[in-house]
């Protein structure tokens, strides 16, 4: 049976387990062998030989810091596609682009979806498990009556040109200079400047230098790079981060539109009613995060997001979760508390020339209330309101009550260790915040070694650590995968009926805030000049007044009741907006 050792030296600390515990312990070590040893240069972290390795598994359950993984896989995967370095992640199998499609891929982080389409963008080169980088024709003999052989061989003829989205678009300031307008029109191969700027309503961005654009600009703005080059085949890495919903399908939209005859598209996505409407097949990603992953064979996207909603893919027997992710098919039927929790007037508040109204409204005990609308429209200010961090020019706020606050933006420059910030929260809230989050194996981190979606998971728990009457969190979604957002709305309905507070949360996935949240406060306006906050509503007239404007319908899906939203102009489509239902049929 092919097995894969892996150690997390990121986690490994040999001096904080008395000198390397797991060679100490380890069965084949005590026979004479040198099955983990020290490694002799740079890090001095530990090697397993692999073949030496029986898959005990005592190694991993003795190592304090939990940095070791031994894995036994099935015969079929002897031979990984790519692999970082001994004891590193293993990458098995591809992704499979097609003509003519939308390939969406979907999975956990840490599971190898980037390195698998930057294995097919030709960034970076597979080994084949070896510490050797391969060439096209090794590539194409791997890959020998497989799906993935055709494309391959069409890259070593020169046939296939990619042009690739990666998935950190911050970082594009740090690396290219020059106002917006300049760097598009360096690279558009296809002369379609204009088409593609208007269809990505950049033509306000254009006269600004990049380091000036915000997160959504700059994520349109690579998109629009990307779609300038002249390419067959386009990868997209996140396209919808940073972006509001709204411009979540006009993206989708505009990428869908790239794929005909002789184009294909690859998507990477963790927004799931996004991914849905953009892609016609998809492909599961699954394994263990930080140790191998595996892709599934593509399945048509309706059955490959249920399977993945279901944790089970039965043509390849495999269960790679051990709990089904469910959605009610009706609106939740918690009752309303009537206690108060706390109360705005009618409020103004003018932001140079944005103007912010809010017409009076409540925020009952034990409710969890989720805020929906475009960027630039007063959530984030609406949310300072209510924080105290802003006062109104007019009508008052309850501030009687004590609030918890996660801002939308992460800064981690300091170079604090993770337990230093959580020390209120380990110590108060493990079981409830820290192992559901799995925030313990970042716990000796310093903050400005941590990535995104870890940065994220470590604010999330600082602000629910925190005692508070309200807890208003912006943005949490963002850097999370499906899961890792699932697990937090577990912990935020865990707290709310647990301690009798409510929760306030901004965010444009609207399947992570149709899953979590009782009622919605809806905004409405003209992003940058004025913003109207509404409500709060129940989740159906909420979600009915936010569609109404968006000029979408959604339906559930039969098997899983997830939220999917209609093509327009479709039988579904029409009969809803007949009957005045947009969201729950």
């Amino acid at each position: 049976m092919p097995r894969i050792a892996v150690v997390r030296k990121d986690r490994c600390n040999p001096q904080g387990c008395g000198g390397y515990l797991c060679a100490r312990v380890c069965p084949v070590n005590m026979q004479g062998k040198d099955c983990i040893v020290p490694a002799q240069i740079g890090d001095k972290k530990p090697k397993i030989d692999e073949k030496l390795c029986t898959g005990c598994g005592i190694c991993p359950n003795r190592c304090p810091f939990e940095a070791i993984d031994i894995i036994n896989l099935p015969e079929q995967l002897e031979n990984p596609i790519h692999r970082y370095g001994q004891n590193g992640f293993h990458l098995y199998s591809l992704p499979t682009p097609m003509f003519g499609k939308v390939v969406g891929i979907v999975g956990k982080n840490g599971i190898g979806k980037s390195t698998a389409i930057k294995i097919l963008a030709g960034v970076l080169k597979p080994n084949l498990g070896t510490d050797k980088e391969t060439d096209w024709k090794q590539l194409v003999t791997f890959f020998k009556g497989k799906e993935a052989q055709t494309y391959f061989e069409a890259v070593r003829d020169g046939k296939i040109k990619v042009a690739y989205k990666p998935q950190h678009v911050e970082m594009i300031p740090q690396t290219m200079k020059g106002k917006v307008s300049e760097l598009l029109k360096k690279v558009d191969e296809r002369k379609k400047f204009d088409e593609v700027v208007d269809a990505l309503q950049l033509r306000d961005v254009l006269d600004r230098d990049i380091t000036q654009v915000s997160g959504g600009e700059l994520q349109r703005t690579a998109i629009a790079a990307t779609v300038l080059r002249k390419a067959n085949l386009y990868i997209f890495d996140e396209p919808s981060s940073y972006l509001d919903i709204k411009q979540r399908i006009r993206v989708s939209q505009f990428i869908k539109g790239l794929a005909d005859e002789k184009t294909a598209v690859l998507v990477v996505e963790h927004d799931l009613i996004i991914l849905d409407y953009m892609t016609d097949l998809l492909h599961i990603m699954y394994g263990k995060e930080g140790a191998y992953g595996i892709v599934s064979l593509p399945k048509t996207t309706r059955t490959g997001m249920n399977i993945y909603l279901e944790g089970f893919i039965t043509d390849e027997n495999m269960r790679f979760r051990d709990h089904k992710i469910q959605f009610v098919s009706k609106p939740p039927p918690k009752p309303i508390s009537k206690v108060m929790l706390t109360m705005w007037g009618a409020i103004e508040k003018k932001l140079g020339t944005f103007h912010l109204k809010a017409k009076e409204g409540s925020i009952g005990r034990n409710q969890i209330i989720g805020i929906l609308g475009e960027n630039g429209i007063g959530k984030t200010t609406f949310v300072k309101i209510l924080a105290g961090e802003i006062k109104p020019d007019s009508g008052e706020v309850d501030t009687k009550i004590t609030v918890s606050y996660k801002p939308q933006y992460l800064e981690a420059r300091s170079d604090e260790l993770v337990i230093t910030v959580l020390k209120d929260a380990v110590d108060k809230y493990s079981n409830q915040i820290i192992k559901p989050l799995e925030i313990h194996n970042l716990l000796l981190k310093p903050l400005n070694t941590l990535s995104g979606g870890e940065l994220q998971r470590v604010a999330i728990a600082r602000c629910l650590g925190q005692k508070a009457d309200l807890y208003l969190l912006d943005e949490p979604s963002a850097y999370l995968d499906i899961e890792q957002r699932l697990a937090f709305s577990k912990v935020i309905r865990d707290i709310a009926e647990q301690r009798g507070v409510s929760v306030l949360i901004v965010d444009h996935d609207l399947l992570f805030i149709d899953y979590l949240a009782d009622k919605l406060i809806v905004f409405d306006g003209k992003p940058a000049k004025e913003g109207q906050v509404e409500g709060p509503f129940s989740m159906e007239d909420g979600m009915n007044k936010f569609l109404t404007d968006l000029r979408i319908t959604m339906r559930r899906d039969k098997e899983s009741n997830r939220p999917r939203i209609n093509k327009p102009e479709s039988r579904l489509d029409r009969e809803q907006r007949e009957t005045g239902k947009l969201y729950y049929v």
